[in-house]
């Protein structure tokens, strides 16, 4: 994998092949990055399972899953003020703690007000890993910014595969232990991480909350992300009808492998069409696999929403970096971060609640609904490039 950095005259140069210590760092940040999906995604092929266990249907379940993002909002605040004083090692090692901590109690609960403080600790731990892994890559490699961070969401697919794989293994508390002792592995990478040779100022801008560019990053990402919480919070509950908790994690980590594969191809294409294009795809994919009972159309509606998850991902990230320099994004990151998140913590609790009272069916239509706005605003960003 070729890294480049900017020089003053603006050309990008590859680094020599003798900076070990250079792509050691990258490597690192891509490992924490499948890492930190993998939390998001272990929980999915558990769903049936603590369904059963607690005796609950899909609005509890939900309610369950959505305490994790309801975390990383929380953990993307607290992380700024660290980012600002470019504390991005000691931000990671302690929210590797705090995932190590909520995956030890997940593992020990047995009861649904157990698991979900579980959840919510790792959701802390999880929206500080993302901050720091985040920031990380954009001092390390400026001036490449797009492309090594549409990496770091392809790692972040992959860490969609890990998780389902992990959450495969049968019962509750096994996932969470494994999971656990895989946090502890990265805590082993994050203190062996060389210091950066650079050293920008990401400073805090307001204004840019109120660009354009951020308007239509923003509802992108919480279109994707609010896809991926139904497809990872409510799904599962109907794979379950056919599908074994084994099943379902190979069929979630096959379409965590299209995101991925997806999310780092799409860095190739203009931000603004990928994004556009991502949600007729997510749409038609999750919409398809939500109403039907057939395991191959299952396969192949998740595959088609996968692709576009992946779109979406990157072309957000992508539409969010042409709009606001990269010296003064503190603030538009954290903020688009956070909404993202919403996205996947209203996926569980709206799509809980849909499939509860009208069935799974209905599923397709929460998200033809919410990719209506994204659609517009995307459609209203162009019309305004055009003109200027």
């Amino acid at each position: 994998m070729a890294i480049t950095s900017s020089q003053d005259a603006g050309t990008a140069v590859r680094l020599p092949a003798s900076e070990d210590r250079s792509t050691f760092a990258y490597v690192a940040l891509l490992a924490l990055g499948v890492l930190d999906a993998a939390a998001y995604s272990v929980i999915a092929p558990v769903a049936p399972t603590l369904a059963a266990q607690t005796g609950t249907g899909p609005g509890l379940i939900g309610l369950l899953v959505a305490t994790f993002p309801a975390g990383i909002v929380i953990g993307f605040a607290l992380a700024g003020s660290a980012i600002r004083r470019q504390r991005y090692s000691a931000l990671l090692l302690l929210s590797l703690g705090l995932l190590a901590a909520g995956s030890l109690g997940f593992a020990a609960s047995s009861s649904l007000p157990g698991y979900s403080m579980a959840r919510f600790v790792m959701g802390l731990g999880s929206g500080g890993l993302w901050m720091g892994v985040t920031f990380s890559t954009l001092q390390r490699w400026p001036g490449q910014e797009y492309l090594c961070m549409s990496r770091i969401f392809a790692a972040y697919s992959v860490g969609g595969l890990l998780g389902p794989a992990i959450g495969a293994l049968g019962g509750v508390r096994e996932p969470f232990l494994v999971y656990l002792a895989l946090v502890c592995l990265a805590a082993v990478l994050v203190a062996a991480m060389p210091p950066s040779r650079h050293h920008p100022a990401f400073g805090s801008d307001r204004s840019a909350l109120r660009s354009p560019a951020f308007r239509v990053a923003s509802a992108g990402i919480l279109f994707a992300v609010l896809a991926l919480g139904i497809v990872e919070g409510v799904l599962p509950l109907h794979l379950a009808a056919r599908l074994d908790q084994a099943q379902i994690g190979l069929l979630y980590a096959a379409m965590s492998l299209v995101v991925a594969v997806s999310a780092a191809l799409a860095s190739r294409f203009p931000p603004r069409a990928m994004l556009l294009g991502a949600h007729g795809l997510v749409v038609l994919g999750i919409g398809l696999a939500a109403a039907t009972g057939a395991v191959p159309l299952w396969i192949v509606g998740l595959a088609i929403g996968g692709l576009g998850i992946g779109m979406a991902n990157t072309g957000s990230i992508g539409v969010l970096l042409q709009g606001v320099p990269t010296e003064r994004s503190v603030t538009a990151i954290v903020a688009w971060s956070q909404v993202g998140i919403v996205g996947y913590l209203l996926g569980p609790l709206v799509g809980g609640t849909v499939a509860q009272v009208g069935g799974f069916g209905l599923l397709g239509v929460v998200l033809l609904a919410a990719a209506v706005p994204v659609l517009a605003l995307g459609v209203s960003l162009g019309r305004g490039r055009s003109a200027a």
